[in-house]
């Protein structure tokens, strides 16, 4: 499981929308005032991340806006979600320019059979992450045991001011 830890931004009955806390290796790199990424940073333009992660167990009351949540992805996910953004549409590019040269002896014609191969492994990840979209098993989650969240918060308890 990989995780990482990210502050709560809305909360919904059946999930939360979590911005990432977006970590930076500048603190320990040699090349501080050379990077761009520092100065970036410094400049507040790093860019925020929105999940939507699935609850599974924990009621939505237990959670309040600004809370520090550790969210989790089995890396198998990971790792297939790489697979097949990257490697597909080159496997069909590939593929594309093979067709092409073996019908046609043109240049023309193989790079135009290239360019259909990648589209064609493009529309395949698109369809791959609209099927996926909504399986439980390829979704983000809450990890109850390290999230910083009060299961005494309840709407209308007074410890929740």
């Amino acid at each position: 499981m990989l995780t990482e830890t990210g502050r709560v931004v809305a909360i919904e009955r059946d999930c939360l929308w979590v911005e990432m806390i977006q970590r930076s290796s500048c603190g320990s790199c040699a090349l501080k005032k050379g990077c761009g990424h520092s100065l970036l940073e410094q400049v507040g333009a790093s860019r925020s991340h929105r999940l939507r992660v699935l609850l599974q167990d924990i009621p939505a009351e237990h959670f309040a806006i600004n809370d520090q949540v550790v969210v989790s992805i089995p890396e198998h996910v990971l790792v297939q979600g790489a697979l097949i953004v990257y490697l597909l549409p080159l496997l069909c590019l590939l593929a594309g320019a093979l067709a092409a040269s073996q019908l046609w002896q043109s240049d023309a014609f193989v790079v135009a059979g290239s360019v259909l191969g990648f589209a064609i492994g493009m529309c395949f990840v698109k369809t791959h992450a609209w099927i996926t979209k909504h399986k439980p098993e390829h979704q983000p989650v809450i990890l109850p045991g390290v999230s910083d969240y009060s299961p005494r918060r309840r709407c209308g308890d007074i410890t929740a001011i």
